[in-house]
């Protein structure tokens, strides 16, 4: 459900103007009467919006309510509260007095965008200290006003008060009075996730906090569920034309010969054709729809580029490695343990290319008008995005403007970017603001993809039965061969269409977890993409990138490693996990769980329903998750329900419980649904699954119904990302309950009906 009027855009100089608000900028301490006699650092000329500036960060308002800047964004997990609770705490002003503007270019620095689980991780530090340094220098600054020495200074709700005569007080808006302070942060001169500026001042002890911790609910969903936010559809500009992109039936087709006349019987429709990028505009949508199935295009004949499907894990397997690499230093000598070993247990497993499926395709709109450019998108990376639309339309990227508007979902590198990315190039060859949007076959069938891998595990074991080496090898397509974001023409479809030199990049992971063996070696290698330009398989990161896989594999390896041995799989995890807070989060699930040690699989069982429970554990960039799934598994259809998952989840000092549990609980149902159901389906000349029926996720009712979640805090230890972890080790979690029900191993992902039925028999 959407708004179907004009949006309304967001200025920050208007808010600040129309709110008589004091942008805090802050460097050298400046005293309230020295700003006041100061005329131009008094002065109402905004300062610039560079990250060493706290007027880059935050503003007081005259009615001393608090707007702040923030350059992530928050793809529907609650961050925003979170940030505002943050920014709050370090101010001693209440919650509800806190406004947040999110991902607009023109009013917030490149912090990254939402990347890696590190709103809160990287940028709440950033705002936190922010609002820590502005609470210090508006103290100074009553200290002065007042003739009362600052430590003797306390604040309450935006209140400046002397601690020995109530009398004397301030207001932060007393203090502001409508002027800016000229003061700089300590930037360390790194934009993006790393960007760090802190102030002279120290963020509270967490035993002080009185916001931060609190379960404050979200005030944004009763406005979407009830029509009344605004998302990329629904924004317009006058004298905007809408447009729709046509992509070949062969990957890697260019076009040939386009026949315009094809198209002259729809009004105002008109052909965008520049080497292999095509594409239609029209004043009406379903005009342009209508064009772009009716163009005539006549495609360049090409060998088919992809393998048959089948043959997928083979091919992986056998192309030559572009890039190695092991992770830290390989411990013992793992080839030697080996070949003195009484026993080698190996397995390999099996992941599928997956696509982001959102509910909707991209959709953004560009406006040039005046020597300056405006993209609305949905992008998770606002000023990436900024730098791709000026890169691709090679203008100065100060005369872009990128405004984040609420788009269909993301976790990841979906489809918004490039549909930035050909927006503008629509929007320059037309000469008019150009709004579009992919069809449905397009945002499933050529989004950047999750990659496609395998994954061989092994130990050696002695003659007492004991684990005397590990050995963990990914291998796979990149998570980066085209990159995180659309900052560069290369990584976005305009830009290889439009003939840009490539630049594939290679990574890949291993997995995350403290299990310490004598002799221990984890490593991964990439290979080339299947087609290396302009490909609907083409590789970036999706949710936890290439995490689902890797701990898939390695998840449930260490469980047929546990039942090889006959030990309790939570038993044997407890044998060689060595971090503490590894081990805590493993055994608050098994407690919250009620789990009986016994050996897998069950013996107990028989009909055709059975059930069975698994774990999975794992750490992602200081997060530790352990998932326990109880499962049912329907031997004559083949169907799994994950009925129950318990979590145990620890990301350091929570800050909204309520945004935290919620998140895990949205990890847990995406998790499940790539472990069930998603499979990128292809033939030799093209993606296939390009709807919800050949691309399924998980139903409604096949949701579990029921999440237990325990969330371990720890105020001492600094916040660390929550919104991939848990997608983590959920597929393995359910693997390992399937193979715990049945018996039967399987070892390739989705764990489909199909799949699962010929498994069992």
């Amino acid at each position: 459900m959407t708004r179907h009027e004009k949006s309304a855009t967001f200025s920050r100089r208007a808010v600040l103007k129309s709110a008589g608000a004091l942008v805090v900028s802050i460097g050298a301490p400046v005293t309230f009467d020295a700003a006041l006699a100061d005329e131009p650092m008094a002065a109402a000329t905004q300062p610039p919006l560079l990250p060493d500036q706290l007027s880059s960060y935050l503003a007081v308002n005259a009615d001393g309510t608090i707007s702040t800047y923030f350059g992530k964004m928050d793809m529907g997990q609650g961050l925003s509260v979170a940030i505002r609770q943050m920014v709050a705490e370090e101010l001693d002003v209440p919650f509800n007095k806190v406004a947040i503007s999110i991902g607009d270019t023109a009013t917030s620095v490149n912090q990254g965008g939402a990347s890696g689980s590190t709103g809160i991780q990287e940028g709440g530090k950033q705002m936190r200290m922010a609002a820590a340094e502005a609470r210090r220098v508006l103290v100074q600054m009553a200290a002065d006003k007042l003739g009362v020495a600052a430590d003797q200074l306390t604040v309450n709700d935006g209140v400046v008060h002397a601690a020995g005569d109530a009398a004397k007080k301030v207001s932060y808006a007393d203090l502001i009075g409508g002027q800016y302070f000229n003061v700089h942060l300590d930037w360390n001169g790194k934009y993006g996730n790393p960007l760090y500026a802190p102030g002279k001042a120290q963020p509270k002890n967490p035993k002080d906090h009185k916001v931060v911790g609190q379960a404050i609910k979200r005030d944004d969903i009763a406005p979407k569920v009830f029509a009344q936010t605004n998302f990329t559809t629904d924004v317009k500009v006058p004298g905007m034309v809408h447009g729709r992109m046509i992509r070949p039936p062969v990957a890697g087709a260019v076009p040939v010969k386009v026949d315009e006349s094809s198209i002259k019987t729809i009004p105002s429709a008109k052909v965008v054709w520049d080497k292999a990028f095509l594409g239609v505009v029209a004043d009406r949508e379903w005009d342009a729809i209508n064009a772009a199935h009716s163009l005539k295009v006549e495609w360049s004949q090409v060998a088919p580029p992809f393998p048959d499907q089948a043959t997928l894990y083979d091919h992986i397997r056998n192309a030559p490695a572009r890039k190695r690499e092991v992770a830290g230093k390989e411990a013992g000598n793992v080839d030697d343990a080996f070949k003195n070993a009484a026993r080698v247990i190996e397995a390999e497993y099996e992941w599928p290319f997956q696509s982001h499926s959102c509910m909707g395709p991209a959709c953004a709109l560009v406006e040039i008008k005046d020597g300056h450019v405006t993209c609305w998108s949905g992008t998770q990376k606002a000023h990436f995005v900024r730098a791709g639309v000026a890169a691709i339309l090679q203008v100065p990227e100060e005369t872009v403007r990128t405004i984040w508007t609420t788009g269909p979902g993301s976790y990841g590198r979906n489809d918004a970017d490039d549909c930035a990315a050909d927006a503008a190039v629509l929007a320059k060859a037309v000469g008019k603001p150009v709004r579009l949007q992919y069809m449905r076959d397009q945002g499933t069938g050529w989004d950047p993809k999750a990659p496609a891998s395998i994954h061989r595990a092994r130990v050696a074991v002695d003659a007492s039965g004991n684990v005397v080496a590990y050995d963990f090898l990914s291998k796979g397509f990149s998570r980066v061969d085209v990159n995180t974001n659309g900052s560069q023409p290369h990584d976005t479809l305009a830009g290889q269409t439009l003939g840009v030199a490539l630049k594939s990049g290679d990574g890949f992971g291993v997995p995350g977890e403290s299990y310490a063996f004598d002799n221990k070696r984890t490593a991964w290698e990439t290979i080339a993409p299947l087609l290396d330009r302009t490909s609907p398989l083409r590789t970036s990161h999706m949710r936890d990138p290439v995490g689902p896989q890797i701990t898939f594999a390695s998840e449930s390896f260490i469980d047929e490693v546990a039942a090889a041995l006959k030990v309790d799989p939570i038993e044997f995890r407890l044998r060689h996990v060595k971090e503490a807070r590894d081990i805590a989060v493993i055994k608050a699930a098994a407690e919250k769980a009620g789990w009986q040690p016994r050996q897998s699989p069950r013996k107990d069982q028989t009909g055709d329903k059975v059930s069975g429970r698994g774990i999975g554990y794992a750490s992602r960039n200081g997060t530790r998750v352990a998932v326990i799934a109880e499962v049912e598994v329907d031997r004559r259809s083949g169907k799994i329900w994950a009925r129950k998952f318990t979590v145990a989840h620890d990301c350091g000092q929570i800050i909204n419980p309520d945004g935290l549990h919620h998140t895990v609980e949205n990890n847990v149902v995406q998790g499940a649904s790539r472990a069930l159901w998603e499979e990128v389906k292809f033939d030799n000349k093209n993606v296939t699954s390009v709807d919800w029926r050949t691309y399924p996720i998980l139903d409604v009712a096949e949701a579990p119904e029921q999440v237990d979640i325990v969330l371990i805090n720890h105020p001492e230890i600094a916040p660390s990302g929550a919104g991939e972890a848990a997608t983590r080790p959920v597929a393995a979690a359910i693997a390992n309950a399937v193979f715990d029900a049945t018996g039967v191993r399987i070892r390739r992902a989705p764990l489909s009906p199909d799949r699962v039925k010929a498994a069992l028999s």
